[in-house]
């Protein structure tokens, strides 16, 4: 969710960087820093379910940098924010409702396929290749390779578009990618199908909406042993896992 600080942060960065109009062409340096900026405010409020109007948004860029009289009173635009965040949690619980029910669909569903084996947990998997290398302990780091979407086809991170292999302890991710790689052998490949409780659950995170099932086409490279000053991050955007 949003905070109101960062949202004010946003359009007050979006001002000094003079986005103050709609541009067909980006033919000057500051038009395309203010384009670029305009994109990321823009997918922020998405990720974060922020409805916003374009026009008025610009409008009031415009009366800012003009030295304008603001439309609305600090009273008036404290009370819009608090509206705005009751809004987007409102729309963020019914996103994460109908994900809920559209995942349990689609497990009951994959499940089904002769292929697929599910675990205690809900973790369903298909095993591609079998390696003959060793299994990592939940101790252990690993290096892998893999391609993350959604179940609508949607990819939102892959190792192997960026060229480069992950690395990270297998106790440092998600539920499902730690249980998964405990099941794996060095050069195994195997297609996970992550329940969201064993993913981000409700809370989801940018470019994965809440409660979503998430699936992964994973390549176990090396189990390496732990270092014990190496830190232990979840794998985040570009590294989602």
């Amino acid at each position: 969710m949003i905070s109101k600080s960062k949202l004010l942060v946003g359009l007050t960065v979006t001002v000094a960087f003079g986005m103050v109009a709609c541009e067909k062409k980006l033919d000057t340096d500051q038009k395309r820093a203010s384009y670029a900026i305009g994109q990321q405010l823009g997918k922020n409020f998405k990720d974060n379910n922020v409805e916003f109007d374009a026009d008025v948004l610009v409008m009031a860029l415009k009366d800012v940098k003009e030295n304008k009289t603001s439309k609305m009173t600090p009273d008036e635009m404290g009370k819009a924010m608090q509206k705005l965040q009751e809004m987007a949690t409102q729309k963020q619980g019914q996103v994460a409702e109908d994900n809920k029910k559209k995942g349990e669909e689609f497990l009951e569903k994959n499940k089904s396929n002769p292929n697929v084996k599910t675990t205690e947990s809900g973790l369903q998997y298909v095993v591609e290749k079998e390696g003959t290398g060793k299994s990592p302990a939940e101790t252990d780091e690993v290096k892998v390779h893999y391609t993350g979407t959604l179940t609508d086809g949607t990819k939102f991170d892959s190792s192997v578009d960026r060229g480069q292999p992950a690395e990270f302890p297998v106790n440092g991710v998600i539920k499902g990618w730690t249980e998964a790689l405990k099941l794996m052998k060095e050069g195994s490949k195997y297609k996970l199908t992550i329940p969201a409780d064993l993913a981000y659950g409700p809370m989801g995170r940018p470019g994965i909406p809440p409660n979503s099932v998430l699936l992964f086409d994973v390549e176990l490279l090396e189990v390496k042993a732990a270092q014990a000053s190496a830190p232990a991050p979840k794998p985040s955007k570009k590294k989602t896992n």
